[in-house]
């Protein structure tokens, strides 16, 4: 048996000072779950809490940490970077213009490059900036498609079953007017899309889009859907942006968008492109780019003082030239199927109905039979099953976040071993829930 006593007195402990402290004790709304954890060091595959208790990450922080925790080359440039200052607030660094050279170098659609901190801020200065080059309004976003906090995208994310296809806003306080002018189809139905953009004729702005829709797990683009939306939007006169948040630099040193070949407008970037340091970037078409008032007489605002902050550089350059150097997406890529594979069978093998979903070093078991193609084939999956299911794991020193569809990740620390071990561990739980010897 791989179970274990896991130790929590420590840890519960400072969580509830958390909880004094802090709203919920986190400082982010999908990081309170249950048990609550306090995570105390993070290195290579491996989490340790602060009672010290061993975790096998396949969470990754929801993606960042592409190369593994604490990669020692990431480390070092940080330190080397710090040693000249880290936020001169005025000018640009060489820093600076060494990122943006590298994303132009290798991401398709990125003519120019401009640096922020979070996926967020990416997401909100594409949308503002299209609505300024088509002076529109609307934009359409896509059913569990998730694309930051602000109120431009944050509505139909994780939707109940009774409000897909209706109004579902993801806060109390968001502005209507916002809501109103935010469309929402569903993914892969690509004439649900056509439909929307003729009865809003003149109206939308931009289609926004995960190329493959992480935010619930893995659901792939069906083949012509997203070559279908680059049509749909020139023909319309409205701007595509592809969200390459989780996508950008994990699957590809181009994104996804170099996989699959469709050039976007706008392509937004984070997590992975400085292995968990906070950097982010929205780049495209340089006549696009060019409306932000970066530029002297650019109509769009854009700003931000932590803005091309060194830290956050340094570590996107040693990151991307470990890609360049390292065969990290071959090695993922091999993993990935090592263990969607393995977790097929095993499902298999004890007649459990499940669907292993992923692209590359991303996987996701769905406790549910497929087609998986939208959203709303995800209704069916069993969340009951799939959060009792990691939180056996975690018992068993195995880290899944134990959220509903919420997706795993593996990094270029993780080894063959390791999957190895999941899979044990996994086969060992599934028989336990199912009662089979």
């Amino acid at each position: 048996m791989l179970t274990r006593e896991r130790r929590s007195d420590y840890s519960s402990k400072l969580y509830e000072q958390a909880c004094r402290v802090i709203p919920g004790g986190v400082n982010s709304a999908v990081r309170n779950l249950m048990p609550p954890l306090v995570i105390k060091r993070a290195e290579g595959a491996t989490l340790w809490d602060a009672d010290g208790n061993e975790y096998l990450d396949f969470h990754g922080a929801f993606g960042p940490p592409l190369l593994g925790h604490n990669h020692p080359g990431v480390r070092r440039r940080v330190i080397e970077a710090l040693q000249d200052g880290w936020l001169p607030g005025v000018g640009v660094t060489e820093l600076e213009i060494q990122v943006a050279r590298k994303i132009t170098q290798h991401v398709p659609s990125a003519e120019k490059v401009l640096l922020c901190n979070t996926g967020s801020e990416a997401t909100l200065h594409a949308l503002r900036v299209a609505r300024a080059v088509t002076g529109r309004k609307k934009i359409i976003k896509f059913q569990g498609c998730y694309h930051g906090v602000h109120d431009y995208v944050l509505r139909n994310v994780a939707s109940p079953a009774d409000r897909v296809g209706k109004l579902d806003p993801g806060s109390a306080g968001m502005l209507p007017e916002a809501l109103e002018n935010t469309l929402v189809c569903e993914f892969n139905h690509f004439e649900q899309v056509e439909t929307t953009l003729h009865e809003q004729r003149g109206q939308v702005a931009a289609i926004i889009i995960e190329p493959l829709a992480h935010n619930v797990g893995c659901i792939l683009p069906r083949p012509g859907f997203l070559e279908g939306l680059r049509q749909l939007c020139t023909a319309h006169g409205a701007i595509l942006i592809f969200d390459e948040v989780i996508t950008g630099f994990r699957h590809h040193l181009g994104g996804y968008q170099k996989i699959c070949g469709v050039m976007p407008d706008l392509t937004t970037l984070a997590k992975a492109m400085a292995n968990g340091f906070p950097l982010a970037a929205v780049c495209g078409k340089a006549e696009i780019m060019d409306h932000f008032n970066t530029r002297p007489g650019g109509d769009t605002f854009f700003g931000g003082t932590f803005n091309g902050n060194a830290v956050g550089c340094a570590a996107a350059l040693a990151t991307l030239e470990t890609l360049e150097r390292e065969p990290v997406h071959e090695y993922l890529f091999q993993l990935g199927e090592r263990v969607r594979k393995g977790l097929t069978e095993i499902h298999k093998r004890l007649g459990i109905p499940a669907t292993v979903a992923g692209f590359g070093s991303i996987f996701t078991t769905y406790f549910m039979e497929g087609p998986i193609e939208s959203y709303s084939d995800l209704l069916r999956n069993d969340a009951g099953l799939f959060v009792d299911y990691r939180r056996r794991l975690l018992d068993r020193g195995i880290f899944e976040m134990p959220a509903n569809l919420k997706r795993c990740h593996l990094s270029f620390a993780h080894t063959e071993e390791h999957i190895d071990r999941l899979l044990e561990a996994s086969e060992e739980v599934l028989k336990e829930i199912v009662r089979r010897p």
